[in-house]
């Protein structure tokens, strides 16, 4: 694989770009998504084709409002009660939907919403997804923090209050191997007491060894779930191999996570789709590990640096609700984030409703929460963001909204003994 790709401040080279034009253009020229790399670890799970083979069979069309009507009534939300939330016949019980996933929140979650922070310390990328801001034949600011970089910006961030920390970099081993993200860690572990990741898929010993350094959970996108739509937007790179990244919840959990997240990218594919298979990955994965603890995310398409055309396909605000509502009441001690991608207004709404998790004070470019949380920064020395956020409260203004609200606003609920 060509490495300097993204390293170029002129943009492509001419090589790059042939090969760029090529995989567009000729599907004979890329490897099969199905098949594992080489060093991708092969662990033995049925949970993707139990999910692959509940999808396929999915006819959101025949479900009518008195199979809407039937789930709500339950106590326990089957699988088949699910897929009758998810279905267009659901919408309009849209208010009733909203009551009982309200009730099942402060059943099991009381009032309260933790509030976290992301913090990205690189953007280089060896893959090719279409619609991501960090692909590597996209020109951007490429930039990757040194160890003093990324204690800087934890001090700022930690300074504001927070506690809780998600670590991101793009998907780079050749510039962001294990051992790198292992000390971004350890330097975590001295300011925050929980620390997430959401980085490229790793094995099972990997895991494990970034557990050690202070890891608590591990989030991934599969993006879609549908295979085929999967293999026309990741062209290029390790992510391009569908079971790989599937199975990925799976290895952290094999390697001591305490907890993993699931999410699709909603509006890639057929959203409908997607939600019954990010709950149903999650579903499955709890009844193999019950100790886990799960949580989803419900992430639109958000436009991107050379490409602001990028926007969710037919899922509006109802839809999103909808698909939040659902996961509440089929997975009821699920927690549910919902990212600074999604307004302000939106937000505030959805917390009195279903979702647990909230993000404040984000960036998505790297080097740059001191200009932002103190407008003391260099702008000229920070690297470009993977996406546009949608609602940029600070964690003060986050905390003092939420508690506004009536919600109790935490930070941490977590100790180490």
């Amino acid at each position: 694989m060509e490495n300097n790709y993204f390293i170029d401040p002129d943009g492509l080279s001419e090589s790059a770009l042939k090969k760029k034009h090529e995989l567009e253009n000729n599907p004979a020229s890329r490897t099969n998504h199905m098949e594992y790399m080489d060093g991708m670890e092969q662990i033995k799970s049925d949970i993707m084709q139990k999910v692959l083979e509940q999808v396929s069979d999915y006819d959101y069309s025949i479900y009518t409002s008195k199979d809407v009507l039937r789930a709500l009534q339950h106590d326990t939300c089957s699988v088949e009660d699910f897929k009758a939330l998810l279905s267009p016949a659901g919408q309009p019980f849209l208010e009733k939907m909203a009551e009982k996933a309200r009730l099942e929140t402060r059943k099991h979650f009381g009032n309260t919403v933790y509030i976290f922070t992301p913090l990205y310390i690189a953007n280089y990328c060896e893959n090719y997804c279409v619609y991501c801001g960090f692909n590597r034949y996209n020109h951007i600011r490429r930039m990757k923090l040194s160890p003093e970089q990324i204690e800087h910006e934890m001090q700022v961030i930690a300074k504001s209050g927070m506690e809780e920390i998600l670590i991101l970099t793009g998907e780079s081993r050749a510039k962001s191997d294990v051992e790198y993200i292992g000390e971004a860690c350890k330097l975590a572990r001295k300011y925050f007491r929980m620390v997430g990741l959401e980085i490229y898929p790793v094995n099972t010993e990997e895991y494990k060894y970034l557990h050690e350094c202070g890891a608590d959970y591990v989030t991934v996108f599969q993006e879609t779930y549908n295979s085929d739509k999967y293999e026309t937007l990741h062209l290029a790179g390790h992510k391009r191999v569908f079971p790989y990244r599937f199975e990925a919840q799976e290895r952290a959990l094999m390697g001591g996570m305490r907890g993993v997240a699931f999410s699709a990218l909603l509006g890639l594919s057929d959203f409908r789709k997607d939600a019954l298979a990010t709950a149903l990955h999650a579903f499955y994965l709890q009844r193999k590990y019950p100790h886990a603890e799960i949580s989803l995310s419900c992430p639109r398409l958000r436009p991107i640096i050379n490409n602001g055309n990028i926007n969710p396909l037919d899922v509006g605000e109802k839809q999103l609700c909808q698909i939040l509502c659902a996961y509440r009441i089929f997975l009821p001690f699920a927690g549910i984030t919902v990212s600074s991608r999604e307004s302000e207004d939106f937000r505030n709404g959805i917390v009195k409703i279903c979702a647990t998790k909230v993000s404040a004070g984000v960036s998505t470019g790297i080097g740059d929460h001191e200009s932002k949380y103190t407008g003391k920064g260099n702008s000229s020395a920070e690297g470009d963001e993977q996406f546009e956020i949608n609602d940029s409260r600070s964690f003060q203004k986050m905390y003092d909204d939420m508690s506004g609200e009536g919600l109790q606003p935490v930070l941490n609920d977590y100790l180490y003994v």
